[in-house]
């Protein structure tokens, strides 16, 4: 815990580079769960399955 308080909690700036870099590699985790979620529910359904019908 003290390192903790050493390396980030000390200055405000450490801090919120910390909560900002959290917040981007939770956000970016997220999109990627939430996405295959999505196109496994939605197989056969979504463009990239049924392009081929239509393109020439």
């Amino acid at each position: 815990m003290k390192l903790l308080n050493n390396l980030l909690l000390k200055r405000t700036s450490t801090y919120l580079v910390g909560i900002a870099g959290a917040v981007f590699f939770f956000e970016r985790g997220f999109d990627m769960i939430t996405d295959t979620i999505f196109e496994s529910h939605n197989k056969g359904k979504l463009w990239k399955d049924i392009k081929h019908k239509y393109e020439q």
